[in-house]
């Protein structure tokens, strides 16, 4: 009997099995050919409404027939985050180990609220979380053998909100619910605008919420003394400092703040201080980078996304605290239906008090198997040679005097603008922006940008798992060939300025 014909079922193990390696093989194939796409989608919005039926079908599909449609439409619209030529943002990995580990999960399909609702969920997150915490060599107050313990986040927005409410309550307790309008965030101008989302979500005034000007001097780190500044002039005028966010790898730059200062800043006065790593935080695996992490034993909260840079499929954002009994009574609920007697017993983890969501899926398999399949020293190698093409890259930039590197290369984000002939400053973004776009819409590499003192930049993050050295070479030499294409204006004095004369 043709299977593709037979009525698919909910669930049987016998299709379960032929379309499972249909699937897989389909995917494989995908990254074996995945070089032969545009980087970034070319299409423009709406198109996949013109291709795609109205209405969902009457009568069931084959696989086939959905995977051609994937093939001819779907890759139109898919901007290919894993292609050896995408070096925008930061990285979302994918692995092998992690590709697995999603499956495994994706089959099993629990719901792990509670440790009743699957204990092996729930215990695995524990000890895999336990076992990141020594790789990255946190102190033991971050370990479930403490007060503290870790958490599978989605994303490092949810575990700085989780972490502000948690701040929120426990500040509130001490000096009164009223006082909510008095409570102030810090951060700098490099940090993450997750955390402006969750004052809003925390109810924390916008004109309470600090950003704090940081300077090119320092590599664009948060000043100690630019803080101490602000939480001194706000206490003297009668508010409440509550939380300070520093950033291990800011997204402009890769920034590094200065934890041990900022961290007995934050001790002195009270503060929540909370450290985001999401970026950066994987290459602290590495003893020559773990030195960025020093100060972190002031630390209240700690988070890294395993998703950026750590071969771990997204999403899988870890997020430690220091003390979680102030994250479960902020964040805890409990209503006669989740009643149970291993919750009653007080000696089980229940993970929905420590997020937002009640439901969750089984994150950990697939963070433990990364960790399992690759290894400490896999791991740091993976990670050490995307820094070593960074630098590679960093250097033929450097090596060209049409270009110039805007802030020095930290980890594997390569910070760099073309230069106008002239040193005009005001056609420097202009012709930036130009080159953004002729490199961008070639399909063969995907960078993206940021603005550091007023200027215009690009960003190269190396950090796709199939990125190699050739890869690097070939995506300079199209940086080289349009700059040239766009500096003969110049050359020829014809360049039309931005007000329109030549």
């Amino acid at each position: 009997m043709n299977r593709e014909k037979e009525k698919l079922k909910a669930m049987d193990a016998e299709q379960l099995r032929e379309y499972g390696h249909q699937m897989v093989d389909f995917v494989a194939d995908y990254y074996k050919s995945i070089e032969d796409f545009p980087v970034l989608s070319q299409v423009q919005p709406g198109y996949l409404g013109k291709l795609i039926p109205d209405s969902p079908p009457i009568h069931p599909e084959s696989l086939q027939d959905v995977l051609d449609d994937v093939k001819s439409k779907i890759f139109q619209g898919v901007t290919h985050w894993q292609s050896p030529g995408y070096f925008a943002y930061f990285p979302s990995n994918s692995s092998i180990a992690g590709f697995l580990g999603e499956m495994l999960s994706s089959g099993l399909n629990i719901v792990g609220f509670s440790w009743i609702s699957c204990p092996a969920a729930t215990e695995l997150e524990v000890i895999v979380l336990d076992w990141l915490a020594k790789l990255l060599k946190l102190p033991d107050v971050f370990l479930s053998t403490g007060k503290g313990g870790g958490v599978i986040q989605g994303t490092a927005s949810e575990a700085v909100l989780v972490a502000l409410l948690a701040a929120r309550d426990k500040m509130l307790k001490l000096v009164g619910k009223d006082s909510l309008g008095k409570l102030v965030v810090y951060s700098a101008d490099q940090t993450h605008a997750s955390v402006k989302k969750a004052c809003q979500i925390a109810g924390v005034h916008p004109e309470n919420f600090r950003i704090l000007k940081t300077n090119p001097l320092s590599s664009y780190a948060l000043s100690p003394e630019v803080v101490s500044e602000a939480v001194s002039q706000d206490v003297a005028s009668g508010l409440i400092p509550l939380l300070l966010c520093a950033t291990i790898g800011t997204t402009s730059s890769t920034a590094v703040d200065p934890l041990p200062a900022l961290g007995k800043i934050a001790k002195s006065n009270g503060i929540w201080f909370h450290v985001d790593a999401a970026y950066a935080g994987s290459a602290c695996i590495c003893p020559e980078y773990r030195h960025y992490l020093d100060g972190i034993e002031e630390a209240d909260s700690f988070c890294m996304n395993a998703h950026k840079w750590f071969l771990t499929n997204f999403d899988c954002s870890a997020l430690w605290v220091t003390d979680r009994a102030a994250l479960i009574e902020s964040l805890s609920t409990y209503p006669e239906y989740l009643r149970n007697k291993a919750s009653e017993t007080n000696t089980v983890v229940d993970y929905k008090d420590w997020q937002i969501p009640l439901g969750r899926r089984f994150r950990s398999l697939k963070l433990w198997m990364v960790l399992r399949l690759y290894g400490q020293e896999g791991l740091q190698a993976y990670i050490r040679n995307h820094i070593s093409l960074a630098k590679r890259f960093e250097d033929l930039v450097r090596q060209d005097s049409r270009f110039e590197v805007v802030t020095p290369r930290t980890f594997a984000l390569v910070c760099f603008r073309l230069l106008p002939p002239d040193d005009d400053e005001s056609q420097c973004d202009k012709l930036n922006r130009e080159l953004l776009e002729a490199v961008n819409s070639t399909g063969k590499i995907f960078i993206s940008h940021s603005v550091l003192s007023g200027k215009y930049m690009l960003r190269l993050a190396v950090g796709a798992p199939l990125t190699e050295k050739k890869h690097i070479d070939a995506s300079w030499e199209i940086f080289q060939e349009k700059a040239t294409i766009l500096l003969k204006p110049f050359q020829n004095g014809t360049h039309i300025c931005s007000n329109g004369s030549n």
